[in-house]
């Protein structure tokens, strides 16, 4: 009970101190000068992160690996089938912005680069620190390419954004206490996930891609939910994709680079768990490339599509007699995807050129 207690509270209290700590430091980058969409599209989606990163750096530090390492790529996995799928369902999503489209690839290539690094079993502190030398470039390229947005993507975000007018001091206090209570949630976190797993004979990893994943992305769910209401279709998808380069790129990167040994990938994870978050991020492709939207039927299905890769998770955990066939059919769920992303591409790309050339 203690350990469950312990689960609870540190859930609560991180997805309170990363919204305080996002609305802190988006403030603060407001005050400075810098413009509502560079800061929509790197702070907000980092900050919203943050949870992951401090639950990652915590978890190593514990001697849990493969609690930081699920948390990453399940997180990844949530932020497309679960919060995709449900924002769709609020509000059908076409997206207009330019660097959403450039940022899809970049996800893709962060997944792919990901299992390629780590077939090995092992990501290296070397690897982690090329990792972090990759989201520095990215926020390079974010910041050089705000400049090709629409005024109205531009103005979508001024409208998005509610920090401007917040009185400096109540931002640096809302930035200090937000990091101070993420670093604080985190440790009861990973306290209460690893007693759990414990209890119930199941690994770090599998708790961390389930309970832990879902929970540390508990603040993106809320920025991408509000944003669908609001009718802001741009930051809620941006936010889930600048979300998912950093869990790869940012959280993995810094976490392996500062391990004393790196991070040990289990093999379950390079088989199946990667797969599925590259299959996944590959289905984003028609729909933030081509400009052809996910309706709500798509978001229903993508929120299937979680449940199936939950629920295989914890039949693998349980050994259940179905275990079998829910892979197999758990798989061919991300490998359609993944075609479908592919081919609605290209699909996107024949349309497009046959308006322009009849």
């Amino acid at each position: 009970m203690s350990n469950i207690l312990l689960l609870i509270i540190g859930l609560v209290v991180l997805v309170g101190a990363a919204m305080i700590f996002v609305r802190g430091a988006s403030g603060l980058a407001t005050r400075a000068g810098i413009s509502p969409l560079i800061v929509g599209l790197t702070i907000v989606a980092f900050g919203t992160s943050a949870p992951e990163l401090a639950v990652s750096l915590n978890a190593v530090s514990k001697g849990s690996p493969d609690l930081a390492v699920g948390n990453a790529v399940g997180s990844n996995i949530f932020n497309v089938l679960f919060i995709l799928g449900m924002t769709a369902l609020i509000s059908p999503l076409i997206v207009a912005q330019k660097l959403v489209r450039i940022d899809v690839p970049i996800m893709i290539a962060a997944a792919a680069l990901l299992w390629i690094v780590t077939l090995d079993g092992y990501l290296s502190r070397r690897e982690g620190v090329a990792l972090f030398a990759g989201i520095l470039l990215y926020v390079v390229l974010a910041v050089w390419s705000v400049r090709r947005e629409s005024s109205a993507v531009r103005k979508e975000y001024d409208e998005a954004n509610p920090d401007a007018n917040t009185p400096i001091w109540l931002t640096m206090l809302l930035l200090v206490v937000g990091l101070a209570a993420i670093v604080l949630g985190s440790r009861w976190l990973v306290q209460g996930a690893t007693g759990i797993a414990a209890l119930l004979g199941v690994s770090d990893l599998i708790i961390g891609l389930t309970i832990v994943a879902a929970g540390t992305s508990l603040p993106e769910v809320a920025t991408s939910v509000v944003a669908a209401v609001r009718g802001h279709r741009d930051i809620a998808v941006g936010n889930v994709v600048g979300s998912n380069i950093f869990n790869v790129l940012g959280i993995l990167g810094v976490t392996s680079a500062l391990a004393p040994e790196g991070l040990p990938v289990a093999s379950s994870v390079l088989a199946f768990d990667i797969p599925v978050m590259l299959g996944v991020s590959i289905a984003c492709l028609p729909v933030l490339i081509s400009g052809m939207g996910i309706s709500r039927g798509e978001g229903a299905a993508l929120l299937a599509g979680y449940i199936a890769y939950t629920a295989y998770l914890v039949f693998n955990a349980t050994g259940h007699d179905e275990l079998a066939t829910l892979s197999a059919s758990t798989l061919w769920l991300a490998l359609p995807l993944a075609g479908l992303g592919i081919v609605g591409t290209i699909f996107g790309w024949w349309r497009r050129r046959h308006a322009l050339h009849p």
